[in-house]
């Protein structure tokens, strides 16, 4: 394997890693993080595959203000149970 493909294959191993954490968990800040760094996974990929501007866009949308926003929402929401 060359070194490109091995790293699109720890890219990918990690974006599923972070995809199943962020369904998995029952904590909502912890899925708002792992969000992040998965929408961060997603942003080297499309560097890597040559579409930059779609990358600086996943970048400062998806790992940069809706992780933002997820993480202030959740400190906002106020609990109803105690579970």
């Amino acid at each position: 394997m060359t070194g490109l493909a091995l790293f699109n294959l720890f890219i990918l191993v990690f974006m599923v890693v972070a995809a199943v954490i962020s369904l998995r968990v029952k904590d909502l800040l912890t899925a708002s993080v792992v969000f992040g760094i998965y929408s961060f996974l997603m942003c080297l990929l499309w560097a890597e595959m040559g579409a930059v501007d779609v990358a600086f866009t996943e970048a400062a949308v998806g790992a940069g203000v809706s992780a933002v926003f997820l993480v202030a929402t959740v400190f906002n929401v106020k609990r109803m149970s105690s579970d």
